[in-house]
């Protein structure tokens, strides 16, 4: 597994080349997973510079449940807030597949839910899932002291009504990170994020202008550009009303 590792710390960093895509799916009494995955095929020469895959394919499941209950003695030494971002992690598990031969790599980082107001921010999930990197400096969790989120997201669904809002909680850390994505400007250009819902009715009506449905109109999608999601939490803020 330290090939991925090293890796997805790579991309968390970087970013470049990189299309996300935020996949949610939603039942009746409010449960479902979520989906938050990445294609970085392009990225598979850059891997091999920056520790060489495996020669055969990879198609593997880790969950980070076991990885905090293995270092949970290190994470016990840790501030209570950073205990508590890591917890955050627990429900998550990740999907890697890796085909050197043919450039592929892709990964998909997920979780269930009982209720999709357990679901946060799956792009800031994915950035600090990256920080477990164990061969990331001498901190017990790798970088992810150093993490801290400058945006979220919230989900709500209720009564057929559904509503996904982003806000920024911390401006001046996210100025901050603004005027880095300044410089990677031009490497992220083209790159995507894509949110798309699966929904237990059909769709009767959205605040989302711009959003396609799907021909059985159970499956609304949004693709936007990735630099003005950072820029902008709110881009993808809507509420759906469902079918009764």
């Amino acid at each position: 597994m330290k090939p991925f590792f090293s890796l997805l710390g790579l991309l968390c960093l970087g970013l470049t080349a990189c299309n996300f895509t935020e996949e949610v799916y939603l039942q009746p009494d409010g449960s479902g997973s979520v989906a938050f995955s990445m294609d970085a095929s392009a990225l598979m020469a850059l891997a091999a510079d920056a520790d060489s895959p495996p020669e055969e394919p990879v198609d593997t499941v880790m969950y980070f449940s076991d990885m905090l209950r293995e270092k949970q003695d290190s994470i016990s030494a840790l501030p209570l807030a950073e205990q508590q971002r890591l917890a955050r992690l627990e429900p998550y598990r990740l999907h890697m597949t890796m085909e050197p031969e043919a450039e592929r790599f892709t990964f998909s980082l997920e979780r269930d839910f009982t209720d999709i107001s357990e679901v946060g921010d799956s792009f800031n999930a994915f950035q600090e899932a990256g920080a477990l990197n164990p061969d990331n400096g001498d901190s017990p969790m790798g970088a992810a002291t150093e993490l801290q989120q400058s945006t979220a997201v919230d989900f709500s669904f209720a009564s057929g009504r559904f509503k996904r809002s982003g806000r920024i909680v911390d401006a001046d850390l996210h100025q901050q990170r603004l005027d880095s994505l300044e410089g990677a400007a031009a490497f992220l250009g083209g790159a995507t994020y894509t949110l798309k819902i699966h929904f237990p009715s059909k769709v009767r009506s959205s605040t989302a202008s711009d959003a396609t449905l799907s021909l059985e109109g159970k499956t609304l999608v949004r693709e936007v550009d990735l630099l003005e999601y950072l820029r902008d939490p709110t881009l993808l803020d809507m509420e759906v009303e469902l079918e009764k």
